[in-house]
């Protein structure tokens, strides 16, 4: 079994995977795919062909009795390591309906993040506004301190992570989306509930061996 990660060092979707590889103590290849230079090469064919959205993360599971496998979005590649590779679970184990309610919440913070700030910031995004004539830094930081002020009010309780005393799906998309808010200027001072789980990963070295600068690709 071999798992190859298509991706870019700064994308917080590649991150999100990333952390949930390391949660998983799964091993994995490094395969740069640099958005920003030559036009982007995750808009060659041979890429679109594995992404046709051309983004990324794209997981490759090459399996040694079955045909390669190519999945895309970082949220289905985390819930089907999660589902392949059980433990540590990313998602609350249990049947029941507060299991169950449990699993929402973890799924509802990931989607604040990923469907709520995540695209408004992206490198597409960005580009249109600017080409529109607007100015995406503040475009970009609107949205981010909009958001991250949300995911602050849904966890105001007083579990160590977003959602119980252990990382979840949550986890691996609020710390990258703490990175890029840091990255576009955007203040955490106001968001102690968020900084303080934010140091709860960081005692695990899952979160600081995906953090971006660790990355090969990484450039100042």
């Amino acid at each position: 079994m071999t798992l190859i990660l298509h991706n870019y060092w700064r994308s917080s979707a590649s991150y999100r995977v990333r952390i949930a590889l390391g949660l998983k103590g799964l091993a994995y290849d490094y395969q740069v795919v640099n958005i920003v230079a030559d036009g982007g090469q995750q808009h060659r064919p041979e890429y679109k062909a594995r992404n046709p959205m051309a983004q990324v993360p794209t997981l490759e599971v090459r399996d040694p009795d079955a045909a390669p496998l190519y999945l895309a979005q970082s949220l289905p590649i985390i819930e089907y390591l999660d589902e392949r590779w059980p433990e540590p679970p990313l998602l609350p184990r249990g049947a029941g309906p507060a299991a169950m309610a449990l699993r929402a919440r973890v799924r509802a913070l990931a989607e604040l993040v990923n469907a709520g700030i995540q695209p408004l910031q992206n490198l597409s995004t960005t580009n249109r506004v600017k080409a529109m004539g607007g100015d995406d830094r503040a475009w970009v930081q609107g949205f981010i301190a909009s958001g991250l002020a949300a995911y602050q009010d849904a966890v105001a309780g007083g579990d160590r992570f977003s959602v119980g005393d252990a990382p979840t799906l949550a986890d691996c998309c609020l710390i990258p989306q703490l990175y890029s808010a840091r990255r576009f200027g955007v203040s955490l001072d106001g968001l102690p509930r968020l900084r303080a789980i934010e140091d709860a990963c960081a005692d695990h070295p899952a979160f600081a061996a995906a953090h971006p600068d660790r990355q090969p690709d990484a450039v100042a």
